[in-house]
């Protein structure tokens, strides 16, 4: 429907290469996943490389508002860690292979260094960058923790234009309809 009118909609998958305790290869018939779909175009972008996803967003955006309908674009990554604390993760992959993934693709370090190299930040400048970023994450931990649950009826807040019937609930006999 979305590629039939047009609908300008950008579609994000990230893929980081494992479901559930197994590889993508084994969980499916085709991991490039920005290419399953035959009536919308696709990209692969390189997820752990923030310049790319810029790239690939800004143009995704032309894309769309140029008239010419909704695309995908997947976003290549890599989780470090299990799935959930009920998959270890060591049973389809090393401990080697992560660290190799680690050291080549890191966003963050990718980054850290570009800026050394470059010459744009000294390793102190970026040292102080971290320290504060960590005191500012934890200390916002800290207020989240405190703060009150949020209101149910604040779920759809921002998320539907005013007057867009999706995600106004009406009753029935079933039950509550988000249509």
């Amino acid at each position: 429907m979305a590629s039939l009118f047009k609908i300008p909609c950008i579609y994000v998958c990230e893929n980081n290469h494992f479901g559930m305790g197994t590889s993508e290869g084994r969980a499916s018939a085709n991991p490039q996943f920005y290419k399953r779909c035959e009536y919308i175009p696709g990209l692969r972008v390189d997820g752990m490389n923030v310049f790319a996803v810029a790239e690939a967003t800004r143009w995704a955006k032309e894309w769309c508002l140029g008239g010419n309908g909704p695309v995908i674009l997947e976003m290549d990554s890599y989780r470090y860690i299990g799935h959930s604390m009920s998959d270890p993760d060591s049973t389809y992959r090393t401990k080697d292979d992560i660290k190799k993934v680690r050291d080549e693709r890191d966003c963050i370090l990718y980054v850290r260094n570009l800026l050394l190299e470059q010459g744009l930040a000294t390793e102190a400048q970026l040292t102080d960058i971290e320290r504060e970023v960590k005191a500012f994450v934890e200390a916002e931990a800290v207020e989240a923790e405190k703060a009150p649950l949020t209101n149910p009826n604040e779920l759809w807040t921002d998320i539907y234009t005013e007057g867009t019937p999706i995600g106004h609930g009406h009753r029935t006999t079933q039950g509550t309809v988000f249509a």
